[in-house]
């Protein structure tokens, strides 16, 4: 449900989007094109999202990519540490549920600006 809240409003916005149902789905298609924006869930199937994360940080290093992703964690979780965490293994910000289109657009804002 939450994914589809996501994108609805994004849509408003005319972003291209492509959903995924799992972490390794995830990582696959990340590999094989090209996006300005991730909004990395952190608790998906098969792979979580700091360890997707994570194989996208090597794989950018390996390719010697110049202008890595920019990875939004957004999670249900809001123990203390996790935005340390979502930091640490290479998200560029974190965004605790609930929020609102608002907060998820001023988020998005902060690395790519609106046209």
């Amino acid at each position: 449900m939450n994914q589809k809240v996501v994108m609805f409003n994004l849509k408003k916005l005319n972003c291209d989007i492509t959903p995924v149902s799992n972490g390794k789905e995830a990582l696959e298609i990340f590999k094989n094109n090209s996006y300005d924006l991730i909004l990395m869930d952190i608790m998906l199937p098969e792979m979580n999202g700091y360890e997707i994360t994570t194989e996208i940080r090597k794989f950018e290093k390996l390719r010697e990519v110049k202008n890595p992703v920019t990875i939004i964690a957004l999670t249900a979780n809001t123990y203390e540490n996790d935005k340390e965490k979502c930091i640490s293994v290479g998200m560029n910000e974190y965004l605790s549920k609930p929020f609102s289109a608002q907060q998820l657009i001023k988020t998005i804002e902060k690395f790519i600006p609106a046209e």
